[in-house]
């Protein structure tokens, strides 16, 4: 379904929005952001079928990096495989009033392999985009696709998708 394809979107769109509006004092300047929790739900694609469903938590810590924002995660699926990591998030809320938004992030973090497929090595990086409507300053809901693999650490690399709805509370 999707390979780095996910990274380089996320790479591409968060380094032009850092040199069109960081670069003229600090590429990397760190700023405050709101942080925001994320909850989602989607179905998990292993081989273009659908093999169950997952359950994923994250949170954006209240800052910015040049035009990222960190953010943590962690996940849990049917088959009570676990993924945690930690990343960078970009979004067009920050360079955007409109209440419609696009994001992508890019977050390594381990796998640990229960009844699901075999991803090959324990390190997966995980990139996702996102389209989604915020509800004023309190939060948003969007549809989200992501893709985890191992990026070749290992012959094993079949890559595992999901697809489906977060909801998101943004703090004051």
């Amino acid at each position: 379904m999707a390979d780095s394809t996910f990274a380089w979107i996320f790479i591409i769109v968060s380094a032009t929005d850092t040199y069109l509006n960081d670069c003229q004092t600090d590429c990397f300047q760190q700023s405050e952001a709101r942080a925001r929790i994320h909850v989602q739900y989607g179905d998990t694609y292993f081989q273009e079928e659908v093999i169950g469903d997952e359950v994923f938590v994250s949170y954006d810590l209240p800052k910015r990096i040049g035009a990222v924002q960190p953010t943590v995660g962690a996940s849990l699926t049917s088959d009570n495989d676990l993924w945690f990591g930690a990343g960078a998030k970009w979004s067009s809320e920050r360079i955007s009033d409109s209440p419609i938004y696009i994001e992508a992030s890019v977050m390594p973090g381990i796998y640990l392999q229960s009844d699901g497929p075999d991803l090959g090595f324990p390190l997966q990086w995980r990139g996702s985009v996102g389209a989604g409507v915020k509800f004023g300053d309190v939060g948003s809901l969007s549809v989200f696709l992501d893709h985890r693999s191992n990026a070749n650490l290992s012959e094993v690399n079949p890559g595992l998708e999901t697809v489906g709805v977060r909801l998101t509370y943004q703090f004051e």
